[in-house]
């Protein structure tokens, strides 16, 4: 058996760490706000005849292989641990090939890593027959992360990869919603610059710097949550009226609340790409994720962002060409 599946990654629009428990529960109608973006994590499954695991992933050069799922389980440590960990749970009882790729920079900040679980789950959930819903499917790759990276992981990021399209997560205390926001897509891209700064050097430490203050009662950083959820319902109410002017308004303020959060959030290539930005005619601009690194999106009105992309160029970093997702997470099965 053969088994293919992709899912897309995701660029997030506001409202980032509100969707980590408990966090949300504090702040009425909390959610936040991304869109699914054409570049997919991939994973290719492929039994075999004897009870060999074998692990690869093409875009990061590494390989592991286990005498048998017995020999995995029994592990301490692990070269590949997000496909380890996800075979942990899935407990396949056959032997198989499994390959992966990304086509994510390293470090981008567009959840690759959620992204890929969200991937692999659904392509292990078929092979092994579990019957998991998609929202099943999520829970488990959510909590996979947690244990890999040994800090509470937020929820926003896998519904991109599970939906694809453009979506407000809502989080309250009767859980988590996926809610559609009706928008041209065709609009977010002739609006929008997705830029590469490089590799992070703090990568997937700042959200939790950051809930760690919130936990302990920082009152600053609580106040600049309760303005980052305002800002994400207004973010949504911009996308669904198409007010582009106040969709770059909320960029603004959302980074200027986060940067007060993390400062290492951002750094001076960033700095000066948002400063040079605006003068070419952005009118928002906001990292990707965790930041210190990584991806930016930036908001610009459609006749002044091929100036935008020569201001990013000009200073080294990297202009990604992208789509919203239509799709998320799809799987093909061959014999």
């Amino acid at each position: 058996m053969k088994i293919v599946a992709k899912s897309p990654c995701r660029v997030d629009l506001a409202g980032g760490t509100l969707d980590i428990w408990p966090l949300y529960l504090n702040h009425d109608h909390a959610e936040t706000v991304n869109f699914a973006v054409n570049l997919y994590t991939h994973a290719t499954i492929e039994t075999r005849s004897d009870r060999k695991i074998v692990l690869e992933t093409l875009d990061l050069g590494g390989k592991e292989e286990f005498e048998s799922i017995d020999a995995l389980l029994a592990a301490k440590k692990f070269k590949l641990p997000l496909l380890a960990h996800a075979l942990r749970w899935y407990r396949p009882e056959m032997g198989l090939n499994l390959t992966t790729t990304s086509e994510a920079p390293a470090g981008a900040g567009i959840s690759g890593s959620s992204s890929l679980l969200v991937t692999l789950g659904a392509a292990l959930n078929k092979l092994t027959k579990r019957g998991y819903t998609l929202e099943k499917i999520r829970e488990v790759a959510q909590n996979v992360e947690a244990q890999i990276i040994q800090v509470p992981t937020g929820c926003q990021d896998y519904y991109p990869a599970m939906y694809g399209r453009v979506s407000a997560i809502e989080l309250g205390c009767d859980g988590i919603q996926r809610k559609e926001i009706a928008v041209a897509h065709e609009e977010i891209v002739n609006r929008g610059v997705l830029v590469y700064t490089g590799k992070p050097r703090n990568s997937g430490i700042n959200n939790w710097e950051v809930t760690k203050a919130y936990i302990d009662g920082d009152k600053q950083v609580r106040r600049n949550f309760g303005k980052i959820s305002a800002i994400a319902n207004g973010m949504r109410a911009a996308l669904e009226k198409a007010d582009w002017n106040e969709v770059g308004r909320m960029l603004r303020e959302e980074w200027s609340f986060r940067r007060t959060n993390a400062p290492t959030i951002s750094t001076e290539l960033i700095d000066e790409l948002t400063a040079r930005a605006k003068k070419a005619g952005a009118k928002g601009s906001k990292v990707c994720g965790a930041g210190g690194g990584g991806c930016m999106f930036l908001l610009v009105e459609p006749d002044a962002k091929e100036k935008v992309c020569d201001v990013v160029r000009e200073l080294g970093a990297t202009v990604l060409d992208f789509e919203v997702a239509p799709k998320g997470v799809q799987v093909k099965v061959s014999a």
